[in-house]
């Protein structure tokens, strides 16, 4: 029998308040990587109203213990990037020395032991070019196209979310049903002129028509006006929006953020390298999807565990996948971050539209597997 079901996604633009924060935490995280690469960092932000709350610990390094990052500066040109009034902000910073009690579990030596304790997740299907659930990847799309409209027309502002569900059958996407954007915008347009500019310059420009139908329903702004947003409308916080930042609700996460975590937070570098695990599984036609979780301990430099789920959509022996990705990948922690180059200033680029499924980060990257 024929099993259908509708699956949601969302995204935000960067614009939303907790995105905000997002996008400052990895900007000052990129800052600290150009200054020492091995900085061991964990400051997020919190904004509401004109106020930033920069907070967390720090360590640029023992030959940079002295040094204090312009976290004020940071902040406010990040809010100038996304096209807020940096004027309209106060900047209080809360940044202490990170514990030597956790630097000391963290480095070993040469070799780099996980920050804390966890599991994590990676995800990847191949119902789309770039092996993410079409909901999120749509909806990440979505926002991104709104995000960059406000930078073309005067009445579109910073804030904004995006909504997608699809009808599934037999476990295949066949139909976009409904897309719903909500934006911030100006006093000067009316809620039907915003409903047709959205039509014509969000919608039209992302979705791929194969997935329309008569059916698919549009639904712009439906709580009506939205001209006050941002922090003055919301609150925000790092960290807020993980089901956002991964596969959006389809594959599983592991409770902790990526923004603001140096590349020894496993929450972040081992999610990575899940993804790039299930990534590569999918790509190279061992199974249609595949979901791995790993699970870590404070201090120890290998995994605890790793789990590969297929849904049982294998093309291959189950034993035999495990056997493949143990010939291939290694989850150790300084391996990660070597083989993902993760010591780079690469993070402020992840903090919108999703942490996978976008060119240019090296978890990304197809492999051919050795079998």
């Amino acid at each position: 029998m024929s099993r259908k079901y509708y699956f949601s996604s969302e995204s935000v633009t960067d614009g939303h308040p907790d995105k905000v924060c997002d996008q400052i935490a990895d900007a000052i995280l990129d800052e600290a990587l150009k200054l020492n690469p091995h900085a061991k960092m964990a400051v997020e932000a919190t904004i509401k109203d004109g106020v930033v709350l920069v907070y967390g610990e720090q360590n640029l390094g023992p030959d940079l213990k002295d040094v204090k990052l312009n976290y004020s500066r940071i902040a406010k040109d990040v809010l100038s990037d996304i096209g807020l009034d940096e004027d309209q902000y106060n900047v209080i910073t809360l940044v202490g020395d990170q514990s030597a009690d956790i630097f000391n579990k963290v480095v070993l030596g040469n070799e780099v032991a996980a920050g804390d304790q966890g599991i994590m997740f990676g995800y990847a299907s191949n119902e789309t070019a770039n092996y993410m659930p079409l909901a999120i990847d749509t909806a990440h799309k979505l926002s991104k196209r709104l995000s960059d409209l406000k930078r073309e027309n005067k009445h579109i502002r910073p804030d904004g979310k995006t909504q997608v569900t699809v009808l599934y059958e037999d476990e295949k996407p066949v139909a976009i049903t409904k897309v719903v954007v909500s934006t911030q915008h100006s006093e000067a347009i009316n809620l039907q002129d915003l409903k047709d500019l959205i039509l014509t310059e969000v919608i039209n420009k992302v979705i791929d028509p194969k997935w329309l139908t008569p059916e698919t329903e549009y639904i712009v702004n439906p709580g009506g006006r939205f001209v006050i947003g941002g922090s003055f409308g919301d609150s925000g916080t790092t960290g807020r929006k993980i089901v956002v930042d991964t596969y959006g609700g389809m594959g599983r996460i592991g409770g902790g953020c990526f923004s603001s975590k140096d590349p020894s937070k496993v929450d972040r570098s081992a999610a990575y390298y899940c993804r790039y695990v299930a990534k590569n599984i999918v790509a190279n036609g061992l199974a249609d999807r595949c979901e791995i979780q790993v699970a870590y301990a404070i201090g120890l430099t290998k995994p605890l565990s790793v789990y590969i789920n297929t849904f049982g959509t294998e093309k291959i022996d189950i034993d035999a996948l495990y056997a493949i990705v143990e010939k291939n990948f290694d989850f150790s922690v300084s391996n990660i971050i070597q083989e993902l180059n993760l010591l780079n200033p690469i993070y402020r680029k992840t903090a919108n539209f999703g942490h996978f499924g976008r060119d240019g980060f090296t978890w990304e990257v197809v492999k051919e597997l050795v079998k």
